[in-house]
């Protein structure tokens, strides 16, 4: 089979390679569509660590795993990829567990279905896991205000939408040049807001206190975690408010020691969060296919594994404003 291995660069070498072999747990995977994520060019630049670095899977059931009840050949599925181990969806077929793995509905195309399992568990695991938030089938009773910045990211705006279906309010949103992408989310009833980060650091900070208007601002999600979002954040947070990042930060000598600082890895649903993967796929498919969970909109680079290069460059050069690039797989030369 032909797959993309990512360099440093990012450079892409297309090679062949042999087709995987599921384990007892697993699905075989034919890929129509793979996903891409910034982690993708980032794990062979910062960690010299080239390999088939995508884990956003949309295809078709190829052959299933001894223990696989719930999938059977020839099902249309999106999954989540266990990251850094081989059968990544940069390649005409991946691997997938069951419990990340979930039925894509008539209504949801695979370019639809790939932008959605990475960022979507990601959102997850920080609202639920790290943040400690209500969760959607127990939402919210109180008024909880929740910051999210970087929330025109894929990752921000599916913790905007889960925190809405949560009841969580009101959400206080960091956005730049896609703001009126946030908006359409939002409910300015319940008081939800969005500021704009290209007004600088110190506008974004009496912004969010603004926006506050004297409630304790307790829990933030920072889906950039980079240029002093985190410090920004901390200035404006509540003495025992949590923000949780989605990339490491050397904060110990900048953030107050009231504030937490947790870090949001959505590898853990393939370790200790596999119950909240498991779950969460599923719901993701239900809504949607009801209506009520919107994929991130999708641009399609040309190419298929030939236009990795083209669509992680984009990632790494910061183009991607409230789209994800996809990559059909048939494409490939």
């Amino acid at each position: 089979m032909k797959e993309a291995i990512v360099k440093s660069g990012p450079e892409v070498e297309i090679v062949d390679s042999p087709v995987p072999e599921p384990n007892d747990d697993q699905l075989l995977i034919k890929v129509v569509v793979s996903g891409s994520n910034p982690k993708d060019w980032k794990l062979p630049e910062w960690l010299n660590m080239p390999g088939n670095t995508g884990d956003d899977i949309a295809g078709e059931v190829v052959k299933v795993g001894k223990n696989v009840t719930e999938f059977k050949q020839g099902d249309r599925v999106f999954a989540f990829h266990e990251m850094t181990k081989p059968g990544g969806s940069f390649a005409e077929y991946a691997l997938a567990w069951q419990h990340t793995t979930a039925h894509l509905p008539a209504n949801t195309s695979f370019e639809e279905g790939a932008a959605v399992p990475l960022a979507a568990l990601t959102a997850a695991v920080g609202l639920y896991r790290h943040l400690n938030l209500p969760q959607p089938w127990t939402p919210a009773t109180d008024e909880t205000p929740l910051v999210i910045y970087g929330a025109a990211s894929a990752v921000g705006i599916y913790t905007v939408q889960l925190a809405k279906l949560a009841g969580i309010s009101p959400l206080i949103c960091i956005a730049g040049k896609s703001i009126a992408h946030v908006e359409s989310f939002l409910d300015t009833k319940k008081g939800d807001v969005i500021i704009d980060y290209r007004e600088g650091d110190e506008a974004i900070v009496e912004g969010i206190k603004k926006a506050a208007n004297g409630r304790k601002l307790l829990h933030a999600y920072d889906a950039v975690s980079e240029h002093g979002s985190w410090e920004n954040l901390s200035k404006a947070l509540s003495p025992g408010a949590t923000i949780t990042t989605v990339l490491p930060t050397k904060h110990e000598e900048v953030i107050p020691e009231s504030i937490k600082i947790s870090r949001t890895m959505v590898g853990s649903v393939h370790e200790e969060d596999k119950d909240l993967g498991f779950v969460y796929m599923r719901y993701f498919a239900r809504g949607l296919q009801q209506g009520f969970f919107k994929p991130q909109p999708q641009t399609v680079v040309p190419g298929g594994l030939n236009g990795v290069k083209e669509g992680l460059s984009n990632l790494k050069e910061g183009k991607a404003n409230a789209v994800k690039f996809v990559f059909r797989i048939a494409e490939t030369s």
